[in-house]
């Protein structure tokens, strides 16, 4: 176990709107009272790092954390990492499942983000073991 980084941030959709928050609760079915909870297991933590963020701001684009429609926000960067990697944060198992698509709908924020974060939007995970994440965490790439 290697400790890689910690969460700078967390983000869940409950059905009133976007939210950040300071502590996320998961299960095996995803993050409970997320409206995306229960829907497609593979997708149900969208994982980004700070690095794009930074990327967009050098593009000259001022968007707020959360934009990018992510749950965990990293200060690591995880995008390398291939399926089946596993993380774990707090007392939390995420297994990486796939690496985001593009989204259409990031040209609400700005016409130029799909294409300029093709490969740095984010990584998706599923829930392996339930637990808690809170803001801070550290985050442990499993051997």
């Amino acid at each position: 176990m290697t400790k890689v980084g910690s969460v700078f941030t967390l983000f869940y959709s409950p059905l009133t709107g976007r939210t950040g928050i300071s502590e996320l609760l998961f299960d095996i079915k995803g993050i409970i009272e997320d409206k995306h909870y229960d829907k497609n297991i593979e997708r149900s933590v969208l994982i980004a790092s700070l690095d794009s963020y930074k990327l967009v701001e050098s593009n000259g684009i001022d968007i707020s954390h959360g934009a990018l429609g992510e749950n965990l926000l990293l200060d690591y960067n995880p995008y390398s990492l291939e399926s089946g990697s596993k993380l774990k944060i707090g007392n939390v198992v995420l297994e990486i499942s796939q690496h985001c698509t593009l989204c259409k709908s990031l040209t609400k924020v700005d016409t130029k983000l799909p294409k300029l974060l093709k490969n740095d939007r984010g990584i998706f995970a599923k829930v392996v073991e339930a637990g808690n994440i809170k803001t801070g965490d550290d985050i442990y790439l499993l051997d």
